[in-house]
């Protein structure tokens, strides 16, 4: 048997980071199974489904490497298939149509809930001849429910789930309108598309029980279910906007990496052993679904900020310095030509070192792309008074001479001066740095410096002294 998993969003929103971890254990299980992991979309909610919807789905999952094994099958495309199913279970007699009108079905649930028992529908024409239906009347097909024992369902996460069948209806699975119902089309795809694994959310579990009616009535095999504890926020309540983030897009514009992001939602549910920081293929060699725990996890948002820390100082410079141009440009205040791609890029090993976020490193590189005078910060702008201005001029003169202008001969000169001076030699960075940056925060001095080049060091240093 090939293991078959599938992720199917619905698109009628953003790509929820619930979703997004679903899918990352489906793709992953498949992986390390060596299976095959697959798409579905399902958009048979006409009226709510996008492209736009799609497209955010699908660009989520290329950019945290989810990569499906096969083209995505899009559920609208197989009415046809779900409608002919319910009819051979119409025709075999384990459906029947019902001609219940919305203001029928609404008194049984009224009636229902007066008697202290579940809004459901009664089974009313479970028994019934068609024929007993007015001429032409509109009708659904429901399926036949078992009326004794109980089903129960072998989850991999979950255990063994127990479900009267007494509990359940009969489920409608072709509406009065010819379109079938969710319920009935993933069971027909599922089947179709040989999942042997079906890996979701645990607020689908109600929905199993139901699914598992047309499966037995079609004869059908089940799949094995595993569904996964819902994601909550920091203080245990449903995720939510206010908590931060929470959709793909979000956490990608909020400047988490995609691999730091995948990390931390492995391990929000699944654990092996102390293991924390996982490449790829680590986490595909290790993970097995006896490492999802069954308890809802919590959203810790400040661990995720130092794991993505963690990846961004292990990332490849370029990749940043292309994030980095890619963030400012649209800055009125950065030019983010050639030339600043340069310094970002040279300096991209002391800026990386310090930034928690994508966000931060690109507000941290912004000072190199901006002409003089900069606006200083308050810290800044009181460091800068006239005697370290007096200060500055004397080092603009010893940079001028200098050569080359690189960060060893940098770093040389001005040790050389803070002796001279009697100065410390944060006396003579700190100024410097204000002066560069138009903060008191850089990577260290003699590489700011040396990104920055002699002709902009000196336009910076006369600015900041009213010499420039």
């Amino acid at each position: 048997m090939t293991v078959r998993t599938r992720f199917a969003p619905s698109p009628t929103g953003l790509l929820h980071i619930g979703n997004a971890r679903a899918a990352l254990f489906n793709y992953l299980f498949a992986r390390h199974h060596k299976g095959e992991f697959l798409l579905r979309i399902e958009d048979t909610d006409r009226e709510r489904s996008t492209q736009k919807a799609v497209d955010v789905i699908l660009d989520g999952l290329d950019w945290l490497g989810l990569t499906p094994d096969a083209a995505p099958v899009y559920q609208s495309a197989r009415q046809q298939r779900h409608t002919e199913v319910a009819q051979e279970l119409l025709a075999q007699g384990l459906a029947y149509k019902c001609f219940c009108t919305a203001d029928e079905l609404k008194i049984m649930r009224e009636q229902a809930v007066a008697q202290g028992l579940p809004p459901r529908y009664n089974g009313f024409w479970r028994d019934r001849d068609p024929s007993e239906a007015p001429s032409g009347a509109p009708f659904s097909v429901r399926l036949k429910a078992p009326k004794e024992g109980e089903t129960v369902i072998e989850d991999l996460v979950q255990g063994a789930v127990r479900v009267a069948n007494t509990e359940m209806d009969d489920l409608i699975i072709l509406r009065s309108d010819g379109s079938p119902t969710y319920l009935h089309a993933v069971v027909c795809d599922d089947h179709d598309m040989e999942i042997t694994h079906v890996m979701r959310g645990d607020d689908h579990l109600t929905n199993t029980f139901r699914q598992a009616m047309i499966y037995r009535a079609m004869g059908w095999a089940l799949p094995q279910f595993a569904h996964l504890p819902l994601i909550h926020g920091p203080d245990g309540a449903k995720l939510s906007k206010r908590h931060g983030a929470q959709s793909v897009v979000d956490f990608r514009e909020a400047g988490y990496l995609p691999e730091a992001l995948c990390n931390y939602l492995l391990r929000l549910g699944w654990g092996h052993g102390d293991a924390e920081i996982l490449s790829r293929d680590e986490q595909i060699a290790l993970f097995d679904l006896d490492g999802v725990g069954r308890a809802p996890s919590r959203m810790d948002y400040t661990k995720l900020a130092h794991l993505n820390g963690v990846y961004l100082r292990e990332a490849d410079p370029a990749r940043l310095t292309e994030d980095v141009v890619a963030r400012l440009a649209d800055r009125s205040d950065v030019v983010t030509d050639d030339l600043f791609r340069e310094r970002v890029l040279k300096l991209m090993p002391g800026l990386q070192a310090r930034a928690k976020l994508l966000t931060d490193l690109a507000e941290s590189a912004a000072f190199l792309g901006k002409k003089p005078p900069l606006t200083f910060d308050a810290k800044a702008e009181k460091l800068l008074d006239a005697p370290t201005q007096a200060v500055l001029r004397r080092i603009a003169d010893k940079l001028a001479q200098l050569s080359p202008f690189d960060a060893p001969s940098i770093d040389a000169a001005l040790r050389a001066f803070a002796d001279e001076a009697g100065l410390k030699l944060g006396q003579v960075a700190q100024p410097l740095r204000a002066a560069m940056t138009g903060t008191l925060v850089s990577p260290g001095i003699d590489a700011t410096l040396a990104a920055l080049g002699r002709d902009d060091v000196l336009a910076r240093i006369g600015a900041a002294t009213g010499h420039g």
